[in-house]
């Protein structure tokens, strides 16, 4: 961003150095890369007009000018080709200095006496690409009414420095002369010099000429039109010319700097159409379609898609909005009547599609970081106040405003005292007002709580610290004293579920298992593998947007598909007695399209290394580990687990996790042919379980009692609800439960079954006697054959 200091002082009263604004602006956080000065080796140059022009005696290409400067008249020799009598001219005078440092001298250029050099801009320090393309070749020709003899460095401007700034993303604000004259403002706490533009004569109606505006997209936040009749096109006055340069933009005609001009003042981009080019009377904002094309003013033609956001006439594409326009509505020699844009659009858009085009524009690099809606009215009619005053056409009287939802100036609640802690320092709430009023800020103050109104333009605003890093910046970071760090030191250890993770490794590690650490994104395969159903809640997935490709195309909502295809890598390369663990977190979709929701769980996995029997042994001892004694086994409903040798882990009544053994069918789909066992426990729901100290009990030192039972009873009983029953009559002497024979056969009948379980009994406080446990069995024998309608085997 470049910062000519001559047009900062259209809006700021400055006197001082500028090293030290330079020095100032970089300490509030405006970070200065460069000062400039274009006149710094240049001398001598005054303006200068050819009297009278003779060819040179014996060169054909070369001429002889009379030129006046003023206090006399003096001879140059050129082989300019351009040059005629009556030309206004820059002229180096004998011991001047041009660009480069070059010094001019008298001298003869083929025996005729040459008392200086006329100039280019190129050879006055201009910078090729900021050279209007009429200039470009031959001697700078001045406008015939400029003052012969004054210098020529004012002229054209070249005697004030230009400061040049880096602009960070957050302070698109900064990307205009406006913007950075109000962070001078408050630097240096002088008042800013702004007035909203005031159109003097407008003529005719816009109805006239143009009859309505059409967004149709949602992301077109505003579109503000009016309408320029008569217009005159050619080149611009020289001081406008003179400003365009010095901010790094080239001059092309009246009406295309004009909106430069304003562009570069407001930081609203703007756009000119030719009007008469345009198919219908209307301007229609829409998304582009994916067979359009669009032939940009850079002659290329673009392909568009439906991401673009473009600028019809109603039928033709005629601007990719907020980058470029299009070729066939530029303004040319011709035009007589203009439709100004001032528009706002979707940040985001405009980035993704100059982007995708390789095209970026003054424009696009505004509007992809942000540009304040309220401004698209106050520059076209900047354009508009211009346009009159240096007679360039007719305003015409009405606009269009299209603007389906207004901004809103935010309010932020800003705390003195959180100022000071955040700062160091102590500020007053009055200190902290003023403060921000410098900045455009106005603030209300109730007690030590104020209200800052944020301005539009500062998009970069949203929460309370935001105010506070202003309030320092522009008190000065260099002007806060350090002070030493306060604050409490807290011993570092790992979380409760880290903790917990621990305790179940080091049981598992214990038994022979490793651990396993597999991808959490999958492939949608696997669910189909797992036999799962279509609609099974596990299929509900998060899809991520860039896939490394299908394999890992969803978030994993299960760790047992992970925990089969390792067990299926390591079956087929031959390993034998694989048995692992995996701690991982599943991925569970929310229906507000938020984050989803994390859930760690614990899955455990062999073959090779024993049976159902064993994996539930593997299971109590882990749950034992972590304090969780008392859990209930239900039959699980799981499509990939065995229908026959598989449980549902509960305690009370929820559901913990399930465990038994792979379904056939699986095992087939991964290609296994061992029977494989696996688990998948919630580990959230055993943190909440889990019990972080043991109280341990004397090693009983009284004798327990035993008592076998069977009964037959129907097929579909289950074993803990038979085991549910002895506890609930076992009082507490019953100190264990254990089933150790279940039969069938065609003589029980073939819905019987006749199951055989111990019960142990034990008291701490004494020697028990068979009348005691006798009581206590025939409760629980009864309490069995009624519940289940069962009959005691002899």
């Amino acid at each position: 961003m470049f910062l000519p200091v001559k047009w900062l002082s259209d809006y700021i009263d400055l006197n001082l150095d500028i090293k030290e604004v330079a020095d100032e602006l970089s300490l509030t956080g405006s970070h200065v890369e460069s000062i400039i000065n274009r006149a710094e080796n240049l001398s001598k140059i005054v303006v200068g007009k050819i009297l009278k022009i003779e060819k040179h005696p014996d060169a054909d290409k070369l001429v002889v000018c009379q030129l006046d400067v003023k206090d006399e008249v003096i001879q140059i020799v050129t082989g300019a080709q351009n040059v005629f009598e009556g030309a206004v001219v820059p002229v180096a005078l004998s011991g001047s200095h041009i660009a480069g440092g070059v010094k001019i001298k008298k001298g003869k250029l083929r025996g005729v006496e040459s008392n200086g050099m006329l100039c280019s801009l190129e050879e006055l320090g201009y910078d090729q690409s900021v050279i209007a393309k009429e200039a470009k070749d031959g001697i700078y020709i001045f406008d015939e009414n400029t003052e012969v003899g004054i210098s020529a460095i004012e002229a054209l401007g070249l005697d004030g420095e230009i400061i040049e700034f880096e602009i960070t993303p957050n302070r698109p604000d900064c990307l205009s002369i406006i913007g950075m004259a109000r962070e001078v403002s408050a630097t240096f706490d002088v008042p800013l010099k702004l007035e909203m533009p005031q159109i003097k004569n407008e003529v005719e109606s816009i109805e006239e000429y143009f009859e309505d505006v059409v967004i149709e997209t949602e992301n077109c936040k505003r579109f503000y039109a009016k309408v320029l009749k008569d217009v005159e096109i050619k080149a611009s006055p020289l001081w406008l010319q003179n400003h365009l340069v010095a901010a790094g933009v080239r001059p092309i005609n009246n009406i295309v700097d004009l909106t430069n001009f304003v562009m570069l003042e407001y930081g609203q981009p703007l756009h000119a159409y030719d009007l008469d080019e345009l198919k219908t009377k209307k301007i229609v904002v829409r998304q582009a379609k994916d067979d359009e094309t669009l032939k940009t003013l850079d002659g290329e033609v673009r392909e568009l898609k439906s991401e673009d956001i473009v600028i019809t006439d109603g039928e033709n594409v005629i601007g990719l909005a907020g980058i470029m326009g299009g070729l066939d509505s530029e303004i040319k020699p011709t035009t007589k009547r203009v439709l100004l844009e001032g528009a706002n659009f979707d940040k985001a858009f405009i980035r993704k599609t100059s982007k995708r085009l390789g095209l970026r524009s003054e424009a696009s690099s505004r509007f992809e970081k942000g540009v304040d809606v309220t401004s698209a009215k106050t520059a076209v009619q900047r354009v508009c106040e211009l346009a009159e005053e240096i007679k360039l056409a007719d305003v015409v009287a009405g606009e269009f405003d299209i603007y389906p939802e207004k901004a809103v100036e935010k309010k932020i609640k800003l705390r003195t005292e959180r100022v000071n802690k955040l700062i160091g320092m102590e500020f007053s709430t009055e200190e902290v007002a003023k403060i921000l009023n410098r900045l455009f800020i106005e603030t209300e103050v109730s007690g030590d709580v104020l209200v800052a109104t944020v301005p539009t333009f500062r998009l970069d605003l949203e929460i309370e610290e935001d105010l506070i890093e202003e309030i320092a910046r522009i008190y000065g970071y260099h002007n806060i004293q350090p002070k030493p760090l306060e604050g409490s030191l807290s011993v570092g250890g790992r979380s409760e579920l880290r903790m917990l993770e621990r305790r179940v490794k080091n049981i598992l590690l214990s038994l022979g298992f490793n651990e396993f650490m597999t991808y959490s994104f999958v492939s949608p395969k696997n669910f189909d593998k797992l036999n799962l159903h279509e609609n099974d809640e596990l299929r509900n997935v998060v899809k991520i947007i860039n896939p490394l490709g299908e394999e890992y195309s969803i978030m994993r909502t299960t760790l047992t598909s992970n925990m089969m295809e390792v067990l299926s890598y390591n079956a087929h390369r031959g390993n034998l007695n694989v048995a692992g663990f995996e701690f991982g977190n599943t991925f569970i979709p929310k229906a507000d399209e938020d984050l989803p929701t994390e859930v760690t769980k614990l899955s455990i996995g062999f073959y090779d290394l024993g049976d159902f029997y064993f994996l539930k042994e593997v299971i109590r001892r882990a749950l034992w580990q972590i304090g969780i004694e008392k859990f209930e086994l239900k039959r699980a409903e799981t499509e990939f687990l065995h229908p026959g040798v598989s449980a549902e882990i509960f305690v009370g009544e929820e559901s913990l996790g399930f465990f038994g053994e792979v379904h056939p069918i699986v095992l087939e789909n991964y290609d296994i042919k061992k029977k494989c066992y696996v688990a998948e426990l919630d580990f959230y729901k055993l943190l909440d379980l889990a019990k972080e100290n043991y109280t341990f009990k004397e090693i009983p030192k009284y004798p327990s009692m035993k008592r076998d039972l069977a009964f037959l009873m129907d097929n579909e009983v289950p074993a803990y609800e038979i085991e549910k029953v002895a506890r609930e009559h076992g009082s507490e002497l019953l100190e264990e439960f254990k089933v150790f024979d279940i039969y069938r056969s065609e003589a029980l009948g073939a819905d019987k079954k006749s199951i055989a379980f111990s019960l142990i009994f034990r008291s701490l406080e004494k020697t028990l006697v068979d009348t005691e446990v006798n009581e206590i069995t025939e409760k629980i024998t009864k309490a069995i054959e009624e519940k289940f309608d069962a009959t005691l085997r002899s």
